[in-house]
């Protein structure tokens, strides 16, 4: 008694979890729906890729279904995929992008008119006297660079020697592996190299 009502509430359980599964027809097929889960059944419609149905259950390797003009009917579950239609995914990322990019020209368009208009005036400052070069502080050098115009050296470049050192330091532990293994099979086999 108590086998068969524990295997009834497993399958209640079963079939509720089943129901809320949506599943789609798989890509480029057109699949009978009959009304046996054998297939011995008469046919009672035909479905094709990217369609959706509703799961009400499963039984080995058929799926009950309903269909979305509220038919139902048995299916095999190799024609079924969870994963939703490439065509409807491929339109919906499609829309995201022409939005994405009506936002950008939109974006774009204030931008230019925020640089088009006018900035507001403000009264002139008197122009401070040019204070001589022997009193100039070294380190304010970069900073006037940056804004009188002149050009900043090229930053050096510190990957060669990062890969030079990373390069020789593999040569190096290579080199030390082989001694240490060297030197262990010479211990192990009484002095002879067995390699």
């Amino acid at each position: 008694m108590r086998a068969e009502l524990l295997a009834a509430l497993c399958a209640l359980a079963a079939s509720a979890a089943a129901r809320a599964e949506s599943l789609y027809v798989v890509e480029q097929l057109v699949v009978n729906v009959n009304s046996a889960p054998d297939a011995s059944g008469e046919r009672i419609a035909t479905v094709k890729s990217g369609e959706r149905m509703e799961v009400l259950e499963r039984l080995r390797d058929q799926v009950h279904v309903q269909l979305p003009d509220g038919k139902d009917g048995w299916i095999r579950a190799s024609y079924l995929s969870a994963d939703e239609p490439l065509k409807a995914r491929l339109a919906a990322s499609a829309a995201e992008v022409a939005r994405l990019k009506e936002e950008l020209s939109h974006a774009q368009a204030q931008l230019a008119g925020a640089h088009a208009a006018p900035a507001p005036s403000a009264p002139p400052v008197a122009a401070a006297p040019p204070a001589p070069a022997a009193t100039e502080d070294s380190s304010r050098a970069p900073q006037r660079a940056l804004f009188e115009g002149e050009p900043e050296a090229p930053p050096r470049r510190l990957w060669p020697w990062a890969l030079g050192s990373a390069l020789g330091g593999l040569a190096l532990g290579f080199a030390l592996g082989a001694l240490v293994l060297d030197r262990h099979i010479r211990r192990k086999y009484g002095g002879l190299r067995i390699y």
